[in-house]
């Protein structure tokens, strides 16, 4: 990573987009696997688990990226926000 820019698999800035694209909406593992995976995926929902957490760790060691962040719904799924929101 040269500071500039992120660099993210397909399915991470799919997952990404999602939830940008819905700020503060609660979404079920499953409907994050069903979005950007498709219905006929034979994964399961670690697979969202897996690509949150790199999501995070990459947005983190952006510079100056710290008022957006992924939020776990424990129990639920996740969710874009804003800090102090």
């Amino acid at each position: 990573m040269d500071g500039s820019r992120i660099e993210m698999t397909l399915k991470e800035f799919d997952l990404l987009r999602l939830l940008a694209q819905n700020p503060f909406r609660v979404f079920t593992r499953e409907q994050l696997l069903e979005k950007v995976w498709g219905f006929d995926y034979p994964g399961d929902t670690r697979t969202i688990d897996v690509h949150i957490c790199s999501l995070r760790r990459k947005l983190e060691n952006k510079k100056g990226n710290h008022n957006y962040f992924i939020e776990t719904i424990r129990g639920i799924g996740y969710k874009f926000g804003h800090k102090g929101k």
